[in-house]
């Protein structure tokens, strides 16, 4: 027998649409990245100057380096509204290019490493940890700031 005629019933609301069945939504956690586009700064933690945005497999000039993140290795960053006996840590593997030639090294959020004439810094990190959700390496933004000398 046919449901009631969704027009003989105006105090109910009728979906445009019928929800989508299980398992079958389009994944809302990817990136894809775009030539123009640049990651928006976040807003959080992180107040110092400005700093330069990428993400996975995506070069970004940092004033004097190119740094390409090439993996997530590590994120057992405390989550947000919980308590930790350690606050945890972020490891990026990257590459950095100085024209010289690329070298990849090992990160680790909040470390300034030596890089030719100055220091390359990964300050910041998105998304932040959150309980019960591991979000896939390729949703993470890294900020990176480089302090050359003259």
């Amino acid at each position: 027998m046919p449901g009631p005629d969704p027009q003989t019933l105006p105090d109910q609301q009728v979906p445009d649409r019928l929800p989508s069945p299980a398992g079958t939504q389009p994944p809302t956690d990817f990136y894809t990245p775009q030539a123009s586009a640049q990651p928006p700064a976040p807003a959080g933690p992180y107040s110092g100057p400005p700093l330069a945005y990428t993400r996975i497999g995506e070069t970004i000039y940092v004033d004097g380096p190119r740094v390409t993140p090439l993996a997530l290795l590590e994120d057992s960053r405390c989550a947000e509204g919980t308590q930790c006996v350690w606050a945890g840590r972020l490891r990026v593997r990257v590459r950095v290019d100085l024209g010289s030639g690329p070298r990849e090294m090992e990160m680790t959020l909040g470390q300034p490493v030596q890089v030719a004439d100055g220091q390359l810094d990964l300050l910041d990190a998105l998304p932040r940890p959150v309980a019960g959700s591991k979000p896939a390496p390729f949703a993470y933004q890294f900020g990176f700031r480089f302090m050359g000398g003259l």
